[in-house]
């Protein structure tokens, strides 16, 4: 099938666009380049446009036989949120808007989307299931809360199917080093991590180092980027094969700490993280975990990467390539 891959450049979504390729299907890639990468675009053809520009989508739509759409392409950084909240807004739910009426106006009926964690807020307990409460407390995670919301009516209204996959802490790389994570700002830990190990930046911040867990630092659930890739294969096949539309909770079903992110990446690497204490972030949970065991019952899917080991090396090899 022609699958359009929106933010199909980004770290997720070109793991993603891999993955379909492998499967047999042909992901195009509609994306502007704003955050994204035109190296990372290796398994299909780019458009190079933005969701604001509707009839942009409609081509794209017409030209590549679009069958069904996985979406990507959001702001997605919680503190930016805050500080610039219409931003979110505008790109994350207006945006999503045209493309979803692009689909209705193109009969398009398979929608795969990319939500998040953060729509639950701060959960009352872990793990956390499909069913908790959805309580966001950002701009972003409300602009993802709203853009699940949007699926359920048009779902409700034009019949379009749809699954909602909420992500947790998406982490690691391409095993075989072809693609990987580079974010500008940089806010994902283990990146962050990593490249303290080798000096490229100031001490890792411990925002934190108080809370109820075990070693008082923070704990999250640490989802290899190629887990999710799977995952949104299998929620596509799952609904051209008639699926109801629903959501799900991707995740290991277990948590790490920072400081076992941090122990992990000094045995990986071989060598000392530079680390100093920082007052907690607001708002930042002491434990987000996930319950996976709705994916697991339904598409069949679990994480094959359980490992923090695992996933910090696929991450490590990765900057390591890119240095040479």
């Amino acid at each position: 099938m022609n699958i359009l891959v929106v933010g199909g450049a980004g770290y997720i979504g070109s793991h993603t666009a891999k993955t379909l390729k492998k499967a047999g299907h042909i992901p195009v890639v509609f994306d502007n380049l704003s955050t994204g990468h035109r190296w990372a675009v290796r398994w299909g053809p780019l458009v190079e446009a933005d969701l604001a520009d509707k009839s942009a989508i409609l081509q794209a739509i017409r030209d590549y036989q679009i069958e069904a759409v996985i979406h990507f392409a959001a702001h997605a950084y919680v503190g930016e949120s805050m500080q610039y909240p219409a931003r979110y807004f505008r790109n994350n739910v207006a945006n999503m808007l045209n493309l979803l009426e692009a689909l209705h106006e193109s009969n398009i009926q398979h929608m795969v989307f990319s939500s998040s964690c953060t729509t639950y807020g701060i959960p009352e307990r872990v793990p956390i299931r499909e069913d908790f409460p959805q309580l966001a407390i950002s701009p972003y995670g409300e602009s993802k809360l709203m853009g699940e919301k949007m699926l359920k009516w048009f779902g409700e209204c034009y019949g379009m199917g749809w699954v909602a996959l909420r992500y947790f802490n998406a982490s690691g790389a391409d095993p075989e080093g072809e693609i990987g994570e580079v974010h500008d700002p940089e806010t994902h830990l283990i990146p962050l991590v990593i490249d303290a190990a080798l000096g490229r930046r100031p001490p890792v911040k411990i925002f934190g180092t108080d809370y109820p867990t075990p070693d008082g630092t923070a704990i999250r659930d640490y989802i290899h980027v190629m887990d999710l890739a799977d995952a949104h294969l299998r929620a596509l096949q799952y609904l051209l094969e008639g699926g109801q539309s629903t959501a799900f909770n991707l995740g290991t079903g277990h948590g790490n700490s920072v400081r076992e992110v941090i122990a992990a990446v000094e045995r990986v690497g071989g060598c000392r993280v530079p680390a100093e204490a920082a007052p907690r972030r607001a708002g930042d949970p002491p434990a987000l975990v996930a319950d996976p065991s709705k994916a697991h019952k339904v598409l069949g899917w679990e994480a094959r990467y359980q490992d923090i080991n695992q996933v910090v090396e696929t991450a490590w090899r990765f900057v390591e390539s890119r240095k040479r």
